[in-house]
C-alpha cells in the first residue's frame, strides 16, 4: 500500500473504491487493504480472544467460535504468543538451578531487562544508554520529578493539560506538595477553548512563552488518554527550552504508537508503561528515559544499589558508584517474570519498524473514521437517528491510533452491545468510548466488522 502512503485516507479508500468497482464502505474494500498489508502476519504473533471466550458475550447474538473485534489495545494489548515459552524457560531453570540463574542462561536474572533496553529504545527514539526499564509508571515518574523538578520562589510551576490521566495528576501534586508549594498556584492547566474539546498547539507554546518564567517543568502526556490527541512534542520542548524550562512527557498512550524521537527532540525526560501498545500485560515492566545530555549533571535524588556500576555491584563494599544518566536511578532487580512478555512484544516490533506501523496507522484509523462518518455523522433530516462524534483530531498528524468516540444516546447501553456481540473497547464516563486499531495486530477486516457491529449494537439501544 505504499502507493497511497501521499494520499489522505479518505483519498486511499475512495481511490481503491473506484478502482474495484464497488462502494466505499464494501467489505470488499477491508480485504484489498488486507491483502495488500505488508504487515499483516504479525498479527500472527499475538494471542487474539475468541468471541465464547470474553465473558460478557451473548452467544445467541454471535458465532462464537470467530476471533472477538479487540479494539482496545490502548488498555491492555494482546498476549504476545512467545510470552508463555519464555515465561516456562525461566520457571523451569528457577526450578533446576536456583539462585545460579542470576548469572545464567539466555537472560541472567541479574541483568535481564538491560538486554532488551535497545530494542526498547529504538520503539521510543532513544540511545540504549538513555533508557532504563524499570518500576511502573508512576514510580518511574516520581523519581524522574524529584531530580528535575527543583522549585525556586521565582520558578515553582509545573506545567500540564487539563484532565491529565488521574495519575500523573496526583503525582504533579504530591511533587509540588513535597517541595513546599500550593498546588493551587504552582500546577498551570491548559484547558480547551470553550466549545473545544482539544487543545491547540498555539495555545500550549502561549502559555509556555507568556509563563515560562515561572514554569520549573513542563510536564504533558505524548498522547491524551481520553481525547486521544497526540501532541506536538517537539514543538513543546522547543519552547519549553526557549524558557529554561526542563521538558518531560509520559508515552503512556504514545510508546509503540506513534513514532517517538525522544533523542533527537531533545526531550530531557519520559516515561511510559509497556502494557498497552508495547503489549507486557498488565502491569508490565516500563521505561523511563533521560537526554544523554543530563548524563554526568543530573542525578538520582533516591538511590538504590541497582543503580550502582554492575561491575562492582556485587562488591558490597557499600561506597556507591553510580551509573551516569538513567541507569543511575535504577533501586532494585526486576521480576524476571515481567521481562519475559517484554521480551517477546519487543521481539515482534523488531520485526518493523516505527516508521511503518505508523504508516499502516494512519491508513487504517483513517479507514475506520471513514467508515463512522459515512453511517454516523449528524443528520439534521433524522434528528432521532443515532449519531456519533469524533472528539479526536481528524488531522492524521494530531493522533495516534485511537478515536475517541461520543455518542448521542446513553453510552453505557452501547458500550454493553457492542460487548455482547464480542467487541473488546474501553468505555470512558461521561459519554466516551475509546476505539483503538492497533496496527501491529489489527486488520482493516477487524475495522469493517466492528462498524457493522456498531450498526447492530445502536439498533438494539434504541429499542
Amino acid at each position: 500500500m505504499d502507493q497511497f502512503a501521499s494520499l489522505h485516507p479518505r483519498e486511499t479508500v475512495e481511490r481503491v473504491s473506484a478502482t474495484l468497482g464497488c462502494s466505499p464502505t464494501s467489505a470488499q474494500v477491508a480485504a484489498y487493504f488486507d491483502k495488500h498489508d505488508k504487515l499483516r502476519e504479525l498479527r500472527e504473533n499475538f494471542l487474539v480472544p475468541k468471541i465464547a471466550e470474553l465473558p460478557p458475550t451473548d452467544l445467541s447474538l454471535v458465532d462464537g467460535s470467530k476471533d472477538c473485534i479487540y479494539l482496545v489495545g490502548n488498555s491492555l494489548g494482546l498476549q504476545p504468543k512467545m510470552a508463555e515459552k519464555y515465561l516456562k524457560e525461566e520457571l523451569e531453570k528457577w526450578a533446576k538451578i536456583g539462585v545460579h540463574g542470576h548469572t545464567s542462561g539466555s537472560r541472567p536474572w541479574a541483568w535481564a531487562e538491560n538486554n532488551l533496553e535497545e530494542l526498547m529504545a529504538k520503539v521510543v527514539g532513544a540511545k540504549a544508554e538513555e533508557v532504563a526499564l524499570m518500576n511502573g509508571l508512576t514510580v518511574n515518574l516520581h523519581l524522574l520529578m524529584l531530580s528535575f523538578y527543583k522549585p525556586t520562589a521565582a520558578r515553582h510551576k509545573i506545567l500540564l493539560e487539563n484532565k491529565a490521566f488521574p495519575s500523573d495528576h496526583y503525582a504533579v501534586e504530591s511533587q509540588i506538595c513535597l517541595r513546599g508549594f500550593d498546588p493551587k498556584h504552582s500546577m498551570l492547566l491548559v484547558s480547551a477553548r470553550p466549545g473545544e474539546e482539544t487543545l491547540r498547539t498555539e495555545d500550549i507554546l502561549k502559555v509556555i512563552e507568556e509563563e515560562g518564567d515561572s514554569i520549573a517543568v513542563v510536564m504533558f502526556s505524548g498522547v491524551q488518554y481520553y481525547t486521544g490527541q497526540l501532541f506536538d512534542m517537539a514543538a513543546i520542548t522547543e519552547a519549553g527550552h526557549r524558557k529554561g524550562c526542563f521538558v518531560g512527557f509520559d508515552c503512556a498512550h504514545a510508546a509503540g504508537n506513534a513514532e517517538l524521537k525522544l533523542h533527537d527532540w531533545g526531550v530531557d525526560f519520559a516515561c511510559w508503561c509497556s502494557y498497552k501498545y508495547i503489549n507486557s500485560g498488565a502491569g508490565g515492566l516500563a521505561g523511563a528515559f533521560i537526554h544523554e545530555k543530563h548524563k554526568h549533571t543530573i542525578k538520582a535524588t533516591l538511590t538504590g544499589w541497582w543503580g550502582h556500576d554492575l561491575k562492582t555491584r556485587f562488591q558490597m563494599n557499600n561506597v556507591l558508584e553510580l551509573q551516569p544518566g538513567v541507569s543511575g536511578f535504577r533501586l532494585s532487580n526486576q521480576s524476571m517474570l515481567l521481562v519475559c512478555p517484554l521480551q517477546a512484544s519487543l521481539e515482534v516490533f523488531h520485526k518493523t519498524t516505527m516508521q511503518a506501523l505508523r504508516r499502516k496507522s494512519i491508513l487504517l484509523t483513517g479507514y475506520l473514521e471513514y467508515l463512522i462518518q459515512h453511517y454516523y455523522t449528524e443528520d439534521p433530516t433524522q434528528p432521532h437517528k443515532p449519531h456519533v462524534h469524533i472528539i479526536t483530531p481528524s488531522d492524521p498528524q494530531q493522533r495516534g491510533c485511537q478515536l475517541s468516540l461520543s455518542f448521542s444516546m446513553p453510552i453505557k447501553r452501547v458500550f454493553q452491545e457492542l460487548e455482547r456481540r464480542g467487541v473488546a473497547c474501553d468505555m470512558r464516563e461521561p459519554s466516551v468510548l475509546r476505539m483503538a486499531p492497533v496496527p501491529l495486530y489489527n486488520s482493516f477486516s477487524d475495522v469493517h466488522r466492528f462498524i457493522e457491529t456498531l450498526g447492530e449494537a445502536l439498533a438494539a439501544s434504541s429499542q
